[in-house]
């Protein structure tokens, strides 16, 4: 008996069940050649490459850098905000990734001094500093301080501001900071 369509009921079931396999009862029309499509080469993010990558450097000795507290919600780095910039990772290696990190001093006109932030758990590292949770994390999630790398971050290596971390925060990292490496505080 021939269906509404005129096939019969085994080629219907048949259609019907590679329908739903995602396969084809009768053969496709030719696959059409692929257009060519440009080559796209992916934009650096602020801070990974050229004058304006971040950098982890050496600590100045005692006395070399001040630690201030100044933020002001104007679009530059300053010392007290947390911003986000590309950052490499330990094995220096070309690799990175974009985090956020605390400002806490100038390094010359164009470039500020910064520790990262991580929200991996550092419990009883004396080389992290809990600082809790903030507008910084858009998951609520508890940050620690890196206390022991530091970044030299351009002015046009970050990518964008996140949030000023309140005073009494940044003085629990300005105070570990002096007295881990003898610089100045003014907070």
């Amino acid at each position: 008996m021939a269906s509404r369509d005129g096939r019969g009921p085994l080629t219907s079931l048949v259609r019907g069940i590679l329908g739903l396999l995602g396969g084809r009862s009768r053969p496709s029309a030719p696959a059409k050649s692929p257009r060519s499509r440009p080559t796209i080469t992916p934009a650096l993010s602020p801070g990974q490459g050229g004058q304006t990558a971040t950098r982890e450097v050496r600590p100045p000795a005692r006395g070399r850098l001040t630690i201030t507290y100044a933020p002001q919600r104007d679009g530059a780095p300053d010392a007290g905000e947390i911003v986000w910039t590309w950052v490499p990772y330990e094995e220096n290696d070309g690799r990175g990734k974009d985090r956020p990190v605390l400002v806490i001093g100038h390094d010359g006109a164009d470039r500020v001094f910064a520790v990262r932030l991580t929200s991996k758990a550092h419990d009883g590292d004396r080389d992290y500093l809990s600082i809790g949770t903030g507008p910084w994390d858009s998951q609520g999630r508890p940050s620690w301080v890196d206390i022991e790398q530091l970044y030299s971050v351009p002015v046009r290596g970050m990518r964008r501001e996140a949030a000023a971390l309140d005073r009494r925060r940044f003085a629990g990292v300005a105070a570990a900071l002096q007295g881990r490496y003898g610089w100045l505080n003014e907070v």
